[in-house]
């Protein structure tokens, strides 16, 4: 069966799923009273933005940034709403208190300055730490290797330590029904939850991968600059967070356009190994949450699909 060519993915939400198409971002939850609420966005994109996302080694950046700013829209949709009975929405939105910051900044700048408040975390923290080992590692490539090693360390264990935790543990299984229902869509299949949960729960181009290719490329960039002294270390290390990016995600794309290839399909096997802990099996109402989510956005893009999501009529959809 032919594969169908798609730039759709999504992202895995508090009790639900995000996914991006073309005119539109649309969140699916499950209330408390199991319920479905969406949450739409019109997909708007400057000029200016839409050029620089033709540019290799620039689109990643614009795409990254674009992503951060609306992400953090629906997650803060998905766990305000998620836990509350729809009874109490009313009351809800009278009480909430938005932060100072948020009301200064706007949310979508405030998931920006997170990503990047994050990205320097987790690329000084690493050169810190493998610089106290310059005695016992002198070497500029000894000290990047090993700067490499602390940083899959802390990515990995920072992974698995959430991971642990119930709620994130159903945010990981949202993350894996998001993934199933993209496989199952670009196989061709109708869109059942039967079909989905026969899906992989690894995909190409997952986040995930690209997070764990910003480890391997810095390696490869920092082999090209100084490591002494620690505060040059630092400096370029920052300046080149937008390099490590914009080269993370042209590989990314490329181990996607290669999956179907054989031999070089290896070549995202890393990414998809690191999926075995940011996603989990869903069941099956996690699928359908996901469907929800997804067939609103085939409407949107007036994707006609011959065998769409049938919904269960005694769900109450908002």
């Amino acid at each position: 069966m032919n594969k169908r060519e798609t730039n759709y993915g999504g992202q895995a939400l508090v009790e639900g799923v995000m996914f991006a198409g073309k005119n539109s971002f649309v969140s699916a939850i499950r209330r408390k009273d199991n319920s479905i609420e969406y949450f739409e966005v019109e997909r708007e994109e400057s000029n200016i933005a839409k050029q620089l996302k033709k540019i290799p080694f620039v689109r990643g950046i614009v795409a990254l940034v674009q992503a951060s700013a609306n992400g953090i829209k629906h997650l803060d949709f998905a766990s305000d709403r998620y836990d509350v009975d729809p009874e109490d929405d009313e009351k809800m939105l009278e009480e909430k208190e938005t932060s100072k910051l948020v009301m200064m900044l706007g949310i979508g700048v405030v998931g920006v300055l997170s990503f990047i408040v994050s990205k320097l975390i987790f690329t000084v923290t690493p050169a810190i730490v493998a610089n106290f080992f310059t005695d016992l590692v002198p070497t500029k490539t000894g000290q990047v290797l090993l700067e490499g090693l602390f940083k899959l360390i802390l990515l990995l264990g920072y992974i698995y330590i959430i991971s642990l935790t119930p709620l994130i543990k159903r945010v990981f299984q949202y993350h894996g029904a998001e993934h199933k229902v993209i496989n199952c869509y670009e196989s061709n299949l109708p869109l059942t939850v039967e079909n989905v949960q026969s899906q992989s729960r690894l995909h190409y181009r997952c986040g995930s991968s690209f997070m764990l290719f910003t480890v391997f490329v810095g390696i490869f960039v920092y082999m090209f600059v100084a490591t002494d002294p620690l505060w040059w270390r630092i400096v370029n290390r920052i300046f080149l967070i937008p390099v490590v990016i914009g080269l993370s995600f042209e590989v990314l794309y490329v181990t996607n356009k290669l999956r179907n290839i054989p031999v070089l399909h290896v070549l995202g096997y890393p990414g998809l190994w690191l999926q075995l802990l940011t996603t989990k099996e869903p069941n099956d109402d996690q699928v359908e949450v996901a469907l929800h989510s997804f067939k609103r956005v085939l409407e949107n893009d007036d994707v006609k699909e011959a065998e769409a999501i049938v919904l269960e009529e005694s769900n109450q959809v908002m």
